[in-house]
């Protein structure tokens, strides 16, 4: 066995390596920051991993120095959410030198949001902070591309070619018709004026319902949906409405001003009523026409499923792009309702699970009035199964 090899064997059998061969002093930390996390590699007399971090909050401290200094930031935010859910260490996360340490990833903020009214006065401001740096940072990745997706599938849908001539765009004209060049005259001759129409000054000219299913396994989704919710609602031509709902259902469009008031404004956990949120979002329909409303949740339906199918049939048949979401997450769809999705589906309410960074495409899609069902499985994403 090469040296390499070794050290990896030994680093991942920790105390159950034996005689294996000994570590160099930062492999020895890396060894130690394993091994008080997921034991030595033996079992206790209960027949589970022992683990030794304690309930001491230096210890912590020191473990989650080591933890930042000998791992990459992939591998750190893995080894933090493993501490919180094997040890217990949520209390310990919610003071302020601790989280001052961690590496901030959404699933952190996650947790810090199902915990929000936990959280002492003294840690608030280092909550926010930890909340905030993980927002802007999901805005800077995600905000350009979604207000570029919005504003051309808008463009795209005012477009019509019978424009008033003072609404005329002569640019796009002009490519359109070159094709009507005459060369002895030096001219184009136009025949398809191309312009865009005029927006009504009363109404916004397409409305975007957001209903949110803010239950424990839905925490990453409730994340991106208050950072998208808040980029939307900077679009002047889009009407956004963001709600979140378990067994209650709270319309928190005006917190969209700021994401990190819209996600310490949530209850992550507790049940879930789907057909009562849908039917609020049904009460926000003024044009069905220009309306898109996205569902985000896992569909397990804690409220009356056959009335909930009847609302989006309401929908659907009125004229309201309808899409579920059963996931708005990195990490793939969770545990869903498979037979609900593929009946929502049935009735022209495609249901799939979509990461961040294709969500503005899809609403792109939505806005367009195209064919989501076909364009998720363009895509790769399963619809309704």
């Amino acid at each position: 066995m090469s040296d390499e090899r070794q050290r990896r064997w030994r680093l991942l059998l920790g105390g159950a390596a034996g005689e294996m061969g000994g570590l160099g002093e930062d492999d020895q930390r890396r060894d130690g920051a394993l091994t008080a996390l997921y034991g030595g590699g033996g079992e206790g007399q209960d027949g589970k991993r022992s683990a030794g971090l304690g309930n001491s909050s230096p210890v912590l401290h020191r473990w989650l120095g080591d933890v930042r200094s000998y791992f990459p930031t992939s591998v750190v935010q893995v080894m933090q959410r493993d501490a919180v859910e094997r040890l217990g260490l949520n209390k310990l996360l919610l003071e302020p030198e601790l989280l001052a340490t961690v590496d901030p990833d959404v699933r952190l903020v996650g947790t810090l949001v199902s915990l929000s009214k936990a959280i002492p006065a003294r840690t608030r401001e280092t909550a926010r902070a930890v909340v905030r740096k993980v927002v802007e940072d999901v805005e800077r990745k995600l905000a350009d591309r979604l207000l570029a997706a919005v504003h051309g599938a808008i463009d795209r849908s005012r477009r019509t070619h019978r424009p008033r001539l003072s609404d005329v765009d002569w640019a796009t004209t002009i490519r359109a018709n070159l094709k009507n060049y005459q060369p002895a005259q030096k001219t184009v001759v136009v025949g398809d004026l191309i312009g865009r129409q005029r927006r009504s000054r009363t109404a916004s000219l397409r409305d975007v319902v957001l209903l949110v299913d803010q239950s424990g396994s839905m925490a990453e989704s409730v994340v991106y949906s208050a950072v998208f919710g808040a980029v939307l609602a900077s679009i002047r031509s889009v009407d956004t409405r963001l709600v979140v709902f378990d067994t209650e259902v709270v319309d928190l469009t005006e917190t969209l001003d700021d994401p990190v008031d819209v996600l310490f404004s949530t209850q992550l956990g507790g049940g879930t009523d789907i057909n009562r949120a849908v039917a609020y979002g049904q009460s926000l329909i003024k044009r069905p026409a220009d309306s898109v409303m996205v569902l985000i949740s896992d569909l397990f339906e804690g409220g009356v499923a056959g009335e909930l199918l009847r609302r989006v049939r309401e929908l659907v048949a009125s004229g309201v792009t309808v899409v579920v979401l059963l996931a708005l997450s990195d990490s793939g769809a969770p545990a869903y309702d498979h037979e609900l999705a593929a009946r929502l589906s049935e009735l022209g309410a495609p249901a799939f699970a979509c990461t961040p960074d294709r969500f503005p495409d899809l609403l792109a899609a939505a806005l367009r009035r195209d064919d989501v069902a076909a364009w998720a499985e363009e895509a790769g994403m399963a619809v309704g199964r």
